[in-house]
């Protein structure tokens, strides 16, 4: 008999800094789709995760397995390129890819010379793509994405390609209800906080006159059990939170209510101070066990620990708050096996 398809859970393709480098995407795709699950998804890093690359890797290796990006910029390429890209790995896959998108970090995106990314423009772009799938020739383009004398790919093209955005404001989780086929959470959000964002994305998909079940919510969530190492585990929660308080703490306290207090203290410390980059990518274990030092319990709770049980019992109230689906967030399929395995057992 064959296992039933895991539609409804994601994980992701060399999770955080990549791990061993791009070599390894292929049996990490492989694996996933053995495993059951539904999508692997794909995010980009401008080293050796480039998104367009790793796309078309995880598609050639697997025959069922939905691949996302999640995300890439609208920004980063010219929408000509994009579109190609995107009605390419279609074909090549029958189906199978999602195109997300999502806002990047400004500050980083300033010093590199690349321009911040509008809720305008996105949603922009989403309707010049959903344009350009369906054939259309588009004339004399003066929108938020620029101004384009002639827009189009190829008139015989008749494409539905699965749009996803990564989503954290009220603005973008509106923008993703009203345009977009997934919308993508950010991990470490509460409960309440899950809850107000799947509310905000379904509220704006029924006032754009869209059936608010075809828009699917995934939760973000870091599964980190038990069976890994301590070192291991703390790299993958400890580290991994650190390094969105590096980069944009005060959003994610935000959202969350937390105190900022706790971030100043935390972007004051020396230790932190001292490492040369994403702590997730460049500090020692002595140094995440300090930073753990630092960090509340109860902003590591948002996450699936403990034993496989645990975490699958964590992993289900995700969507008692309303999730559709949930992405095991910064783990490897191999990592995960066992939850999957308990998460089988127990529907």
């Amino acid at each position: 008999m064959t296992e039933r398809v895991l539609d409804e859970l994601g994980y992701y393709l060399l999770a955080g800094a990549g791990g061993e480098g791009p070599a390894g995407l292929m049996d990490e795709a492989r694996r996933g789709e053995e495993l059951g699950f539904g999508t692997g998804f794909i995010s980009e890093r401008w080293n050796v995760k480039e998104a367009c690359s790793l796309t078309g890797a995880a598609l050639a290796v697997t025959n069922r397995m939905q691949i996302a990006t999640a995300a890439t910029n609208h920004n980063t390429r010219h929408p000509l390129i994009t579109g190609s890209y995107a009605t390419t790995m279609h074909r090549l896959s029958k189906g199978r890819f999602t195109l997300g998108i999502g806002r990047g970090i400004a500050a980083m995106y300033g010093a590199f010379g690349v321009p911040a990314v509008t809720t305008a423009q996105m949603e922009d772009f989403a309707q010049v793509m959903r344009r350009l799938w369906h054939g259309e020739l588009i004339f004399n383009h003066d929108g938020p994405i620029g101004k384009y004398q002639l827009l189009f790919l190829d008139p015989d093209f008749n494409e539905d390609i699965r749009l996803a955005i990564v989503a954290f404001g009220p603005k973008t989780l509106a923008l993703g209800g009203r345009e977009f086929d997934d919308v993508i959470l950010h991990t470490y959000f509460t409960p309440d906080t899950l809850q107000r964002a799947v509310k905000t994305v379904k509220d704006a998909a029924e006032q754009a006159g869209r059936n608010p079940d075809d828009v699917r919510v995934w939760s973000c969530f870091a599964t980190v059990g038990d069976h890994l190492p301590e070192e291991l585990r703390l790299k993958k929660t400890v580290a991994r939170l650190a390094t969105y308080l590096q980069g944009y703490g005060e959003l994610l306290i935000n959202t969350n209510g937390w105190d900022l207090s706790v971030l100043q203290r935390f972007r004051g410390d020396e230790v932190v101070q001292s490492i040369g980059g994403g702590i997730d990518h460049k500090a020692t274990a002595e140094q995440i066990e300090h930073i753990a030092t630092l960090i509340p319990d109860e902003w590591l709770e948002p996450s699936a620990t403990g034993s496989a049980q645990q975490c699958v019992e964590r992993i289900r109230k995700e969507f008692d708050y309303g999730a559709d689906a949930v992405i095991m967030h910064g783990a490897t399929p191999d990592e995960l096996e066992p939850i999957v395995a308990e998460y089988r057992a127990t529907v």
